[in-house]
């Protein structure tokens, strides 16, 4: 068995965010980490709107990102300290849009170690040294500078290590151009470690210095902190500023400096009438300094996600007072970054990230302004109210499915294509997402026109115009013609003939107008003079096809006549016709090229379903060059300029749609009009049209069949997506002011103007708010009607939090003195009336071992709520499934799991229960039937038989409907650990558990009992598990690894329980395991990351099974399974030949990096198999030649099995 994995929709959270002019530009840049991708992203300052100018996986997880620029340059390198061993210095290039390894250098081994460097980054303020330590010991200190060419150069790293240290965190202090200082966070536990009684150490902020002279590192200063630290932020020095730094702590912030500079501390203010416990300390878990010739200002964010913003008073040098206001609250980021065009990014922690313009710098409200100087005993802190926005503006939403908490893949809104229910987030910023493959399409204009068209054309007036002039509207037997302007109003004297139906219109020539109708062809020149062409006899055409300089119509019977334009602007017949001999369908003529006067192809698909390709040289006119027979009668012919597998623009493609729903791609040689390398691909059920479009300033192919897609290049990348939008009937290109690249289209009787912003995306999504983390939901058959569960831990219930505000407003009036009492009652009731929402300013944190759950029902259609339930508090659920019992035929169940008073550590319950609902066939509510008591939490519930079994912690227990509660039939209390996943097939039971990998057993109902006869040798922390076939199983762990493991062929399942012990030691298994063992077929990493599901399923309409999985990063990938022996054998050589010429960014072995913790077996990288067609043309002929293929047709394969089993 062979898997190959690909990645359907990339990790969309964000771990590290830093700016910087990469592109050499004066135009800022972002450069983001998302865990094994790196991208650079750049905001437009015009639009707000976040283009992705590059993203590649790194081939290793990117653990710190920071950017140096050195002094006197204009442009930013990117650091990256990775799981690799070695610090990687990379430069962007702007012109091959690419990332350059410019320096790698080695320290260490490879993974994430605790004392290998690459957890900690610091950059020297002037570019002059990178500092890169590891969490415990070990510092390196490297050394930037120029040679004599003005090439970077690095120097061999000088060690700061310090034994039996804990780093956390590490800052470059801005010392101007004195000698590099760096400033560390440390814990020494030397002494706890050789004394059991020894007191916890204190945190010390110590002072690196970097001696360019002597070129060694000393440690300068070290100095003890009062409050345990997790943040420094650097302040800006030499001229800029006073030098030092902030140190956030536990409920302060304070700034230090060496010298004599004293400490300046203020407490971090705290939320007025918070339901928050006052003991619960707060930290502070982001920043970003923005820096200009005259001022600089810090923002902070604390973890309830309150922005402030931070000012230094400086005077001769010394910081007398340290000011802090409230800013704005946002969601609880990972990454703070603010441009100098006045934007602020945030990499949201969960969920959505933001792009927000800052409109005002909070200088001049109302807002109090809390100071250092302010008198304040001990232990207080300030006070402030959260508002909405006031300062800030949402400009951008990035979508972020991180994390994917739980995840399934059903066709329910009969769509044809199964979409993907995912439950994302985390806390009040949960969401149901509904994601369908297709590309997301913003409607501009919909406008109902009279009767129903059959056609539409966008026309400009001069080939020197950017925008279009016309919409032309072609009707069963009428034209209409729309000026566009300011608004789209019909017109008469354009020049285009209105009493008829049209073929064709378009700009010919510089400044003239086209227009093809079945009995003609008429000529529109600038002056309005018009010149027509009469088809002979009553013969009328049938096809046309017209580019800048060239027109070719083709008569009813096949007879073909070509026009073209002498430099007069007179369009001329040629001498000569050409007869077929078959009726012609369609044809096409592709843009004459750059600097040259016509196209020398004609494409011409004919009824004898073949297509040909004609000559319009001059030498050889109406000459066929080549044919390509085709397995359908042709639709629509489309011929557009595409990058080609080696990488250049110089590729034509032609597209031929075919009536029975294909669309074929062909390579058309530019030279000699060869047809080659044919690829296919089934878009519909309905005929395929074809008409060309331009997206970001090339030529794409909009091809419409059942669905509308669109084929175009983004990022070197051929795309073919479908439009989440409804079926259209004729399209155009189409351009204005207010849509510069847009599509006018048809659709029934309606005239729609549309626009493909999120181009590259693989899906569009529906998202609804939820209340909780979602934890699982199931689908219910009958109604496709989705049931969910959410909890949250620490967190108050609706209920429990109106009763504590309640509580704190009467605490308010009786604090309150007597003449304070009216008062203090009005600000209680506002108190009361006041509803910020969660989802922006959190929800308040109750304490340990307080959960809040709801059980909700949404419609699959768009996530809306049908109806919920709020469970009790510290009431937490985490189990749910669907059960027809046997004993109650006809009615369907749904049993819940819940826990009440669990503790996470170490874990405990007060008593856990299952719910049993009854659930209707319309699937839009539940009657409580009851519930039943549980010894330990129920994690696993599954239907098995007409009962249902029940993973009660480390129990696995068969029940059966009764009428006051569940009846326990059956128990196996030989599994080790937490029940995870229970499957079942026949009367096989597969369970995996916490820590012990998967147990397989039977069920033997004439002695009702379940008895374990196979289990797995290897240790696995089960996440997430899916049934493969009869025999074979495919689990996810905790560190990222997925596996497939098969009973072997000679598996006996019909094993005796052996109560007495008397059973034969040898038969025993080992270490008291089952006798048989399962066998690990495939193994497989999957790079920093978690799966937290696994299902086997289609992801295309009559496309065969595979596995996909969804992690905690935000990510979708798909196991495919290869059947051919020599398929395999060629991924396998082929993935190989890559690892050796496209070596990992980070300098990460690819093979270790797909074989952490075990060794990859049977299982490609797909991901990386399909960088081949970004490799540049030598490379890859030098592969192909390795394999005995050609490039064409290594290409070929890597498209085929995708889009045999995905997108």
């Amino acid at each position: 068995m062979h898997l190959y994995n690909i990645t359907l929709h990339r990790p969309s959270t964000i771990n590290q965010a830093v700016h910087g002019n990469f592109s050499g530009s004066k135009q800022q840049e972002l450069a983001v980490g998302r865990g094994r991708i790196l991208e650079i992203l750049k905001p437009d300052p015009q639009t707000g709107k976040v283009y992705t100018l590059l993203s590649v996986e790194v081939i290793g997880i990117i653990r710190a990102l920071k950017t140096f620029r050195l002094t006197g340059s204009t442009k930013d390198y990117l650091v990256i300290g990775s799981d690799s061993g070695r610090i990687v210095i990379l430069e962007y290039n702007a012109s091959k849009n690419a990332l350059i390894r410019v320096h790698q250098e080695t320290f260490g081994k490879s993974g994430c170690r605790r004392v290998i460097p690459g957890q900690f980054l610091a950059i020297d303020p002037k570019g002059r040294a990178v500092m890169i330590g590891a969490v415990e010991k070990q510092k390196l200190c490297y050394i930037m500078n120029r040679d004599a060419e003005a090439r970077l150069t690095i120097s061999s790293p000088l060690e700061a290590h310090k034994a039996n240290t804990y780093t956390y965190y590490i800052v470059g202090v801005d010392v101007g151009f004195e000698n590099p200082l760096f400033a560390c966070l440390e814990m020494d536990y030397e002494e706890m470690d050789a004394s059991a009684t020894a007191e916890t150490p204190s945190q010390f902020l110590t002072y690196y210095e970097l001696d360019l002279g002597l070129n060694h590192v000393v440690r300068k200063y070290n100095e003890a902190l009062d409050d345990t630290a997790n943040l420094l932020i650097a302040v800006p020095g030499g001229n800029d500023g006073p030098s030092g730094v902030l140190v956030c702590s536990e409920n302060y912030i304070t700034y230090k400096n060496l010298g004599d500079q004293p400490d300046i501390r203020v407490p971090i203010p705290r939320r007025r009438n918070d339901l928050d416990d006052p003991e619960r300390g707060l930290l502070i878990v982001c920043s970003a300094t923005h820096k200009t010739r005259s001022m600089f200002f810090f923002l902070v964010q604390t973890e309830q996600g309150d922005v402030f913003k931070i000012t230094l008073e400086v005077d001769e040098d010394m910081v007398t007072e340290m000011k802090l206001k409230y800013f704005d609250t946002i969601p609880v980021a990972s990454a703070l970054v603010v441009l100098k065009t006045g934007f602020l990014f945030v990499a949201s922690e969960f969920g959505n990230h933001y792009l927000y313009q800052i409109a005002h710098l909070g200088e001049n409200d109302d807002e109090m302004e809390f100071s250092s100087q302010m008198p304040l005993e001990e232990g207080e802190t300030f006070f402030f109210a959260p508002r909405g926005l006031k300062n800030l503006v949402q400009v951008e939403e990035i979508d972020s499915l991180s994390p994917i908490v739980t995840c399934q893949i059903a066709e329910l809104t009969n769509d044809d294509t199964p979409q993907i229910y995912a439950a994302c987030g985390r806390g009040t910023r949960s969401s149901f997402r509904i994601l369908k493959h297709g590309l997301e399409v913003s409607e501009m204009a919909v406008s109902e026109l009279p009767g129903s068209p059959n056609a539409v054309w966008t026309v400009r007036k001069s080939a020197e115009e950017d925008y279009d002039s016309y919409i032309i509207v072609s009707f069963v037997n009428a034209t209409l013609v729309l000026s566009i302007g300011e608004t789209v109003e019909e017109v008469t004297d354009s020049g285009f003939l209105g009493t008829t139906p049209t073929l064709s219109c378009s700009l010919i020539g510089d400044d003239a107008l086209l227009q093809v109708y079945p009995s003609g062809i008429r000529h529109i020149r600038a002056d309005r003079r018009v010149n027509e062409w009469k088809t002979p006899g009553k013969r009328s055409i049938i096809a046309c096809a017209v580019n800048q300089r060239q027109v070719c119509i083709a008569l009813y019977g096949g007879e073909l006549v070509y026009f073209e334009l002498d430099p007069s602007g007179q369009l001329n017949e040629y001498t000569e016709r050409k007869d077929l001999q078959t009726d012609v369908i369609c044809m096409c003529l592709p843009t004459s090229p750059e600097g040259e006067i016509r196209s020398r192809f004609l494409a011409v698909g004919l009824a004898d379903q073949t297509i040909r390709i004609i000559s319009l040289d001059p030498s050889d006119c109406l000459q066929p060059l080549s044919m390509q027979a085709l397995p359908a009668a042709p639709e629509a012919l489309c011929i557009v300029k595409m990058p080609g597998s080696d990488n250049t623009d110089r590729a034509l493609f032609l597209n031929v749609g075919l009536q029975n729903g294909v669309l074929l791609r062909t390579v058309l040689d530019q030279v000699t009009g060869d047809l080659s390398d044919t690829r296919s691909r089934y878009l519909g059920n309905q005929p395929v049209k074809l008409f060309k479009v331009s997206i970001q300033n090339k030529e794409a192919v909009l091809a419409m069949s059942s669905r509308t897609w669109l084929g175009y290049v983004y990022q070197s990348r051929y795309h073919l997506t479908p439009l989440s939008y409804e079926a259209l009937d004729h399209a155009s290109g189409f351009a204005s002011e207010q849509c510069p690249e847009g599509i006018v289209a048809i659709s029934s009787n309606t005239l729609r103007i549309l626009a493909l912003e999120k181009l590259g995306a693989v899906f569009n999504q529906q998202a609804a708010p939820l209340k909780y983390t979602p934890r699982k939901f199931i689908i219910h058959s009958p109604s496709s009607n989705i049931f969910m569960i959410e909890a949250d831990h620490n967190c108050f219930t609706t209920q429990s939090k109106k009763q504590r505000k309640q509580q704190m407003a009467e605490e308010m009036i009786q604090s309150a003195g007597e003449s304070e009492r009216e008062l203090a009652a009005e600000v209680a009731a506002s108190f009361l009336q006041e509803n910020l929402p969660e989802d922006v300013f959190g929800s308040p944190k109750a304490g340990p071992g307080m959960w809040a759950s709801i059980l909700r029902i949404l419609k699959p259609t768009d996530g809306s709520t049908v109806k919920h339930v709020e469970l009790e508090q510290n009431e937490a659920a985490f189990s749910i499934a669907f059960v027809r019992f046997a004993n109650r035929p006809g009615e369907q169940y749904l049993l819940l799991g819940t826990a009440k008073g669990f503790r996470l550590n170490p874990p405990s319950i007060t008593v856990g229960y299952v719910y049993t609902y009854r659930v209707p066939d319309s699937g839009d509510s539940f009657e409580f039937i009851h519930r039943t008591e549980m010894e330990d939490v129920a994690l696993a519930v599954s239907e098995f038989k007409g009962r249902v079994l029940i993973g009660v912690g480390k129990w696995l227990r068969l029940y059966d409907m009764g009428r006051k509660k569940l009846l326990k039939k059956c128990e196996n209390k030989h599994l080790t650990n937490k029940i995870m996943t229970i499957h079942s097939n026949g009367y096989r039971i597969f369970v995996t558990d916490v820590q012990d990998s998967v147990t397989f057993l039977k069920y033997k109902p004439v002695e009702n009992q379940m008895i374990i006869f196979a289990d797995d040798p290897c240790q696995r922390f089960c996440m997430a598990s899916c049934i493969v076939d009869y025999d074979t199983l495919a689990v996810t762990d905790k560190f990222g690894t997925l596996s497939v493991l098969r009973l072997p062929e000679d598996v006996n399942d019909q094993v005796e329980d052996d109560p007495t012990g008397a059973r034969a030691l040898w038969d025993r298994g080992w270490c008291n395991g089952a006798a048989q063992k399962a066998e690990l077929l495939c193994n497989y990493n999957i790079g920093g990351d978690m799966a937290l599901t696994l299902q086997k399923c289609t992801l295309i309409p009559g496309g065969s099974e595979c596995i996909v999985y969804t992690t905690i990063s935000g990510s979708i990938g798909a196991l495919l399974p290869i059947n051919m022996h020599e398929d395999a054998e060629f991924f396998q050589h082929l993935e190989m030949h890559i690892r050796q010429e496209s070596p990992s960014y980070v300098g990460r072995d690819h093979l270790a990096y797909r074989s952490y913790y075990s060794p990859v077996k049977n299982v490609i990288d797909g991901d990386l198999c399909e960088t081949f067609n970004s490799l540049d043309a030598a490379k890859q002929k030098s592969i192909a030649e390795e394999l005995d293929r050609v490039p064409t047709e290594i290409s070929k394969k890597l498209e085929d099995i995708r889009t045999r089993f995905a997108f």
